[in-house]
């Protein structure tokens, strides 16, 4: 007999190896998608120890595949002359209607694609990219702003309640 999966039983097969938490500060996010990632085997070895990072990550359009460029997966310590490159260019794997929407949205001005998170899920790596749109620096100063506030807002409320 099969077993009910629990709600949270998803969330504990994903294991994040890393995020992009400057693209929430440097850009309005307008949807996500979750990608899987073609990689060598040595890529994933080197992401199971951890070894990634996505800050300076973007995707772009080349002929009609999504392409994931500017991440760094480190080169797998045990490795020989199997190992990658650490800057290469990683294809996206999407639905073909999934990679339509986007091409249309990144043929209007002021639209790009960035790379949120990476992480494993049931075993398999899968990257949450985002269509977004950039922010100016007084939005990023206004969203620190309310930010601040709200964490203010919480400590005294705090305090308040406590005594």
């Amino acid at each position: 007999m099969a077993t009910k999966k629990k709600k949270n039983e998803k969330d504990q097969n994903n294991h994040v190896v890393a995020t992009n938490r400057k693209a929430r500060h440097n850009y309005n996010i307008v949807d996500t998608y979750e990608a899987g990632l073609a990689l060598m085997g040595t890529e994933v070895k080197s992401l199971r120890d951890g070894g990634a990072s996505i800050t300076d990550g973007f995707c772009q359009m080349y002929g009609n595949e999504l392409w994931l460029e500017g991440i760094h997966i480190a080169e797998y310590g045990h490795g020989s002359w199997t190992n990658h490159a650490a800057r290469r260019r990683r294809k996206l794997l999407l639905h073909r209607s999934e990679i339509n929407k986007i091409e249309q949205k990144l043929k209007e001005t002021g639209y790009t694609v960035v790379p949120l998170k990476l992480y494993f899920s049931n075993g398999l790596a899968k990257v949450e990219i985002a269509l977004a749109t950039g922010k100016r620096d007084y939005d990023k100063r206004q969203a620190l702003r309310e930010r601040q506030d709200n964490l203010e807002a919480a400590r005294a409320m705090r305090y308040k309640n406590l005594g």
